[in-house]
């Protein structure tokens, strides 16, 4: 007999486990059998539940803590934070307290708290709303909130956890007139060519989708192809392709694409979406600092810490510590130096990372700058790019409470690179 499907709430339960238990990223563990077998409307209920509760974790564990004497064991907490989460922005009490005491009274090991869960939940129904309502952003934690507070400020960094915690709306990029899609799907047309949807629903049930008229891309991700320039007919690489937004970009635009990833996993999901949208590009398996041939022009968006997308992965902060961005850092460094290397004469190449990190942005294109004396920066001039984008070295700094009256942006850092000796 099989068991019954997760409902979202079980599911996004799970999910907190294991962000907040073992480190683990959402995008990980969105597989496997008790997924697949989920309807697919819970399965997104699930992954935005887990995801709201992370956003507001801060904030959740203030409203919780008067009503606990001590901690109680993980899986328990996320229960009650998950609870606790609906009641203070509108969920309906007796729904939602009966769900998490069913929860925790699936499990041996937690069923005696059953008492606890059902008379806490009572206590946040009646009190929590208001403190949710005078309680502060949540804070980003300690090993990231320090970089970026000594790179951009207090007020900076509150911007940007503002930006966070509003979570974020679905840009689209189109295959041919973004204007068309934008009228199509009932979006907004932003500056940057981008399309964007503040309640899309299910995205596969948008106008276009199957006929591959675009893709799910965020409005800073879709620009570092733009940087390029014209690429009709050029010879381009994607250095690290998956999930393969820019190379749908470059196809789109009449690039001879090169599709590099180490991934062979997730370049089958750029083949999909090659597929999807009728484009073409030449997808190749293998690793980036051996990869050997000859273009025109190189889109390198270096492996890194991904704090720029905390917006749209709010279990990023929870499932890191900080540890190995010192490796990341040494790496895009080898890569940049190797795909300087793979330029024709003459060739461009732009060099991009979704961090808020300076030394993933800034700093390595100042030392890049230093170990190549024929490198330079080209400072783009495209009309889209506002003057508070412009960074000292001839980039663009990209943070996450840029268009806060639109809905934000990903940080991104990109620059376009050319080597003239």
């Amino acid at each position: 007999m099989n068991a019954k499907p997760l409902s979202a709430r079980h599911a996004a339960v799970d999910l907190l486990d294991q962000v907040l238990g073992q480190g683990r990223l959402m995008s990980e563990l969105m597989h496997g059998a008790a997924w697949a077998a989920m309807v697919p409307g819970e399965r997104a209920a699930a992954q935005r539940l887990a995801g709201d509760v992370l956003r507001a974790l801060e904030r959740l564990d203030r409203i919780l803590k008067p009503y606990l004497k001590k901690d109680p064991p993980l899986r328990v907490r996320n229960v009650l934070r998950l609870a606790a989460y609906e009641l203070c922005t509108g969920g309906a009490a007796h729904g939602v307290v009966n769900e998490a005491v069913t929860i925790v009274g699936r499990s041996g090991r937690t069923a005696g708290m059953k008492g606890l869960v059902n008379a806490v939940l009572r206590k946040v129904a009646a009190s929590g709303p208001g403190q949710w309502a005078i309680l502060r952003v949540p804070r980003l934690p300690d090993w990231l909130r320090g970089p970026l507070v000594e790179a951009w400020g207090r007020e900076a960094v509150a911007a940007m956890e503002a930006a966070h915690f509003a979570g974020a709306p679905l840009d689209l990029s189109a295959k041919g007139d973004p204007a068309v899609v934008a009228s199509a799907v009932g979006g907004d047309l932003l500056p940057t060519g981008s399309v964007r949807l503040h309640d899309p629903g299910q995205v596969t049930a948008l106008p276009g989708y199957d006929a591959g008229d675009w893709w799910v891309q965020d409005a800073a991700a879709a620009l570092p192809v733009r940087l390029l320039g014209d690429v009709s007919g050029q010879r381009v690489l994607d250095m690290c392709a998956a999930p393969g937004g820019k190379t749908l970009q470059l196809a789109a635009a009449g690039a001879r694409v090169t599709a590099l990833d180490l991934s062979e996993p997730r370049l089958e999901r750029v083949a999909e979406n090659l597929a999807r949208t009728g484009l073409t590009a030449e997808i190749v398996a293998g690793d980036a600092l051996t990869h050997a041939s000859e273009y025109d022009a190189i889109l390198l968006d270096a492996p890194c810490s991904a704090t720029g997308t905390i917006r749209r992965h709010p279990d990023l902060p929870h499932a890191r510590t900080g540890d190995g961005i010192a490796e990341l850092i040494d790496l895009q460094a080898a890569m940049l130096d190797h795909a300087l290397g793979l330029l024709s004469p003459g060739g461009r190449l732009v060099f991009c990372t979704c961090s808020l990190l300076p030394d993933e942005g800034e700093a390595q294109v100042d030392a890049a700058l230093a170990r190549h004396p024929g490198l330079r920066v080209l400072p783009p001039a495209a009309d889209w790019i506002e003057p508070g984008w412009r960074s000292s070295e001839g980039g663009l700094r990209l943070r996450p409470d840029f268009w806060s009256a639109r809905g934000g942006m990903d940080g991104f850092y990109m620059a376009l690179l050319q080597s003239v000796g």
